[in-house]
């Protein structure tokens, strides 16, 4: 998997620059939509990356913004023909679209940090758990279960892959290690594997004990994705989950996860209290 087989940061990147400029053209959504003859939500939606973009579509909006600069218009245009590409994660069927959004931004960071209040991160979930846990979902069919199981097997490549692999820091709360998620057995193998995963070089696991209170980041889950050449972005989890690239917010995260990890106990100590926990 990489950035090659998602179209979302072509995307995402393309909807960035667009915005941009419309922006210095001092035009709204809705300006800019009387002169492309669609919404001003479809307009939002190409620059959120939502959408692909058709090179008819890219030029007419290029002439709007009255870009000359023919090193950014053929860099625009290679974005937009890679967001038109089919997703490695297409193969597994109607998945959620901003859980599809977010797993085709994953696929190209080369970080990620990952708060996580409720469950073991997705990343470092065993098949077993996965299941157990979708399976516990209100109106999950049998197939939409093996979906997301089959999608989340090929996600945790990114950091066992051999060239490059992801970077991933996770704060867990103590209480994603003591909720038993699919019976003893489930539990005591995930956390094993969480155990191990804690031992690998490009992984860090940091556990936020009971025993530290209240702390900056028990409003939800949330997770941070680091790219190369190309801004962060946050991933916070609600009912949905959204997406926000601005640089305010993903500071004002990052700021949140620093706390985090400067409450959570040491490395060691939590690769510790792991494999206490499976005893």
């Amino acid at each position: 998997m990489s950035s090659a087989h998602s179209p979302t940061f072509p995307r995402f990147q393309l909807g960035k620059q667009l915005r941009e400029l419309r922006e210095r053209a001092r035009l709204t959504t809705e300006d800019v939509g009387l002169q492309l003859d669609c919404s001003p939500s479809t307009i939002s939606r190409m620059e959120g990356g939502k959408v692909g973009i058709r090179r008819s579509a890219l030029e007419k909006l290029l002439e709007i913004y009255d870009v000359q600069d023919q090193e950014l218009i053929d860099t625009l245009v290679v974005l937009a023909k890679e967001g038109k590409t089919r997703g490695w994660f297409a193969r597994y069927g109607d998945l959620p679209a901003s859980y599809t959004r977010y797993i085709g931004l994953e696929s190209s960071a080369i970080e990620m940090r990952d708060y996580e209040a409720l469950v073991v991160p997705g990343m470092l979930q065993t098949e077993e758990y996965t299941r157990a846990l979708l399976a516990a979902s209100p109106g999950e069919s049998d197939d939409a279960v093996e979906a997301h199981v089959k999608a989340r097997r090929d996600r945790q490549l990114l950091i066992t892959r051999a060239e490059q692999p992801l970077q991933l820091i996770a704060v867990l709360d103590e209480s994603v290690i003591r909720r038993s998620i699919g019976g003893p057995d489930v539990m005591r193998s995930q956390l094993k594997h969480l155990a191990d995963m804690g031992r690998v070089r490009n992984v860090t696991i940091q556990i936020l004990p009971f025993s530290g209170g209240a702390y900056a980041g028990m409003a939800g889950s949330f997770a941070i994705l680091k790219f190369h050449g190309a801004p962060s972005v946050v991933y916070a989890e609600a009912m949905t989950g959204d997406i926000y690239p601005a640089a305010d917010d993903v500071q004002r995260y990052h700021d949140v996860f620093e706390n985090l990890r400067a409450a959570a106990l040491s490395p060691l100590e939590s690769v510790k209290l792991i494999d206490d926990a499976t005893d």
